[in-house]
């Protein structure tokens, strides 16, 4: 049972992190919004790198923010040989790697949901002048991927706590 787990872990955390990595470059985490416009010829959206704005004749046109700031797992698992033979040995680093994509999650999480809420303080303010904008969809991944992460590694952490140090293979 405990290989079971360590498996599913290692592939919830898997999906987690490869999702988290679509959620980083995905052009819609904030999109225009239309409420309390008559006419809407463009939308605008953004992600965390650059802006976009396309036309009614479907126009795309982006340009980078001026400022960056100068943006420049598999070891634990009962079936594979890195490091060593000891399922000790191997239990810890599965429980290592298990800590590292909660933590990988939670951090995924508190960005995204930090992002999110700065988008809501400003939709809902009455006084703020800017372009008003709505979540976009890659927010909704990224706070599933990092759901996701978080399981995968508290698999990989309770399989390894609880598991036993007999050797399934032999």
């Amino acid at each position: 049972m405990s290989m079971a787990v360590e498996t599913f872990g290692f592939f919830m955390a898997t999906v987690g992190l490869l999702m988290l990595g679509v959620t980083l470059p995905n052009s819609y985490w904030r999109v225009s919004t239309v409420h309390g416009n008559v006419i809407t010829t463009n939308t605008i959206f953004e992600n965390l790198w650059f802006s976009c704005a396309t036309d009614s004749l479907g126009v795309y046109n982006c340009w980078e923010f001026p400022s960056m700031l100068a943006l420049s797992g598999i070891a634990g698992l009962r079936c594979t040989n890195i490091g060593g033979l000891e399922l000790s040995r191997k239990a810890k680093l599965a429980a290592t790697a298990g800590a590292l994509h909660i933590l990988a999650g939670i951090c995924g999480m508190v960005a995204i949901s930090w992002y999110a809420f700065n988008i809501t303080r400003d939709f809902f303010d009455p006084l703020y002048p800017g372009t008003k904008y709505e979540l976009g969809p890659a927010l909704y991944l990224g706070w599933s991927a990092s759901l996701i992460s978080i399981l995968g590694g508290l698999c990989l952490c309770s399989a390894c706590c609880c598991g036993s140090d007999e050797d399934p293979a032999a």
